[in-house]
């Protein structure tokens, strides 16, 4: 055994071996999803008094209005304390961190940040934060591929095959969704269908659906009450203007998180609020809708199933819909944690609903139940949010077991899709990250400049084929140089500004301390770079 692991460290694993690695990471990703779920059930059923956690809003009621405050508040303070203590910024790890990893870090992401995030999240989610439970569970999957990509010393494809893996198996042990999970791996955390990857990704995501299986049965996430009537051809042209209406929801949904996040920190700075408190007033904010309006605790199982039934009135649905965007914000915003995939479902069936009930009181005559356009509407709203039609439609599907309204769910995914794309970077996730100026959603040629330092691609002084120091020190003087610290992403303006065929490379020392020569980083030598690295990346996604 001892000769095999060091044989996979040395050479790597062979298809076969790195298969056997896909179905164990699968199994520990199954189970931290599974575990992370049960202990979000047990704390809220602690915390709330609460016998069936699937029916907390309704006994949330029976409770004080100060026990409604009082849960959410302390909650997010200890989350507060979590993230301060054990991140660098106060910000809970999530799904667009997963990305990047794929993208930028050879599959890896932070380990301690990730633990840390992943407690701060189990406790957002169990004591009143609007919010959902994927986020920290891809992450926690990701955290788990790290550490044995780290321990078999994978390599940068490897590595990223290893994180797909785990997001499919967390995905799928969370929805008892298989094919959606693999595909949520290969098209928003990957974002590629390599034929290398699907294999091993769909393996994990199996083994992840089993240990789900294994403690709830193959049950359905949702149950709709019936099946679904749909006039086709009639009707269709209803659920393109319902996919349009999802779109706009599912930009205000983003658009909402981003400036409470913003308009936070700019109360946190102007005030200097320690950032631990941060969280801890966001949850008594939302204590204070909750007392109101308890729909928004958690991931809103319960008025989600009563969207998909069809048991609410329009009124009702308009203005949950409208209380849970404000929630969602509050909770993101406030940095408390958790995932935006859950509350994009409800939403997004209350959405359809309110839609359905519009749309069927107009045309009695040629339309079906509206509870179908809350279906639609929960499909086409989370894949707006997501940025993933594919992987989003397929798990709408096995989360209801509802195969035969398929060609509804489908138009107003596309419609939604399509329109949010133009609004957002392609997605909430890819927006995150565009915000902290990682830019993935224009593509390899844009981020993988990111990925090269210019120390290392530059020509030293001294050496063969430099830089003359004296032409080096002309274009210095005439504020024409780079930071050897910096990456080709801020490099290659310099040579479309000024059309040299070689920057100056500097160490920037303190304000009078002149700068120290180190070399010259050539325009020819940095496209080679970059063209070895598209020509690696499209070997990847086509192999």
């Amino acid at each position: 055994m001892y000769r095999g692991v060091y044989t996979i460290k040395r050479d790597g694993p062979s298809p076969l071996q790195f298969w056997f690695i896909a179905m164990l990471v699968g199994i520990g990703a199954g189970f931290a999803a599974l575990g992370f779920r049960l202990s979000i059930d047990w704390l809220q059923a602690t915390l709330y008094q609460a016998e069936d956690v699937t029916r907390l809003h309704t006994l949330a009621t029976m409770l004080t209005w100060y026990h409604i405050v009082l849960i959410p508040t302390i909650g997010g303070l200890i989350v507060g304390i979590i993230l301060h203590v054990f991140t660098p910024d106060g910000r809970a790890r999530s799904v667009a961190d997963v990305i990047e990893g794929a993208a930028l870090k050879e599959g890896r992401v932070s380990t301690k940040t990730g633990i840390a995030s992943a407690l701060a999240s189990l406790i957002t989610l169990s004591s009143g934060g609007s919010s959902g439970r994927e986020g920290p569970v891809v992450h926690m999957a990701g955290v788990i591929s790290t550490v044995v990509a780290r321990f078999i010393r994978a390599d940068g494809i490897t590595g990223r095959d290893l994180l797909g893996c785990a997001v499919a198996a967390a995905v799928s042990a969370s929805f008892n969704a298989p094919i959606a999970g693999a595909l949520f791996a290969l098209e928003v955390v990957l974002r590629h269908f390599a034929m290398h990857s699907f294999a091993p990704i769909v393996i994990a995501s199996v083994a992840g659906t089993i240990i789900n299986r294994l403690a709830f049965g193959d049950v359905t996430e949702f149950v709709l009450p019936a099946q679904n009537a749909l006039n086709f051809y009639i009707e269709l042209p209803a659920f393109l203007l319902l996919g349009l209406v999802c779109g706009m929801v599912a930009v205000v949904l983003m658009r909402s998180i981003f400036w409470a996040e913003d308009f936070g920190t700019a109360v946190q700075t102007r005030f200097g609020i320690p950032r631990y408190v941060r969280p801890a007033m966001s949850g008594f904010l939302l204590g204070l809708i909750a007392t109101q309006f308890p729909q928004i605790i958690g991931v809103g199982y319960e008025t989600t199933v009563r969207a998909l039934s069809g048991d609410l009135t329009l009124t009702f649905a308009i203005t949950i819909a409208v209380v849970k965007v404000i929630a969602v914000a509050i909770t993101m915003g406030g940095r408390m944690g958790g995932g935006v995939f859950s509350p994009a479902l409800m939403v997004g069936a209350l959405t359809g609903l309110a839609y359905g009930i519009i749309a069927t009181s107009v045309f009695p005559d040629v339309s079906g139940e509206y509870s179908l356009y809350a279906l639609a509407g929960m499909g086409a709203v989370a894949a707006a949010v997501l940025g993933a039609p594919i992987s989003t439609t397929l798990i709408v599907f096995e989360l209801t077991g509802d195969w035969q309204t398929g060609l509804a769910v489908m138009v107003a995914v596309s419609t939604s899709s399509a329109l949010s794309a133009t609004m957002v970077d392609r997605s909430f996730f890819l927006t995150q990250l565009e915000r902290r100026n990682v830019h993935l959603a224009a593509g390899p040629q844009t981020y993988l400049l990111a990925t090269f330092r210019v120390a290392n691609v530059m020509r030293s002084t001294g050496k063969p084929n430099a830089a003359d120091p004296d032409a080096c020190w002309d274009l210095i003087r005439d504020g024409i140089y780079i930071d050897g610290n910096a990456t080709l992403e801020q490099a290659m303006p310099l040579f479309e500004k000024g059309n040299h065929a070689y920057v100056p490379v500097v160490t920037l020392g303190d304000e009078d301390a002149p700068p120290e020569l180190w070399g010259a980083l050539f325009q020819v030598d940095a496209l080679k770079v970059m063209n070895k690295a598209l020509a690696a990346t499209a070997a990847e996604e086509h192999s």
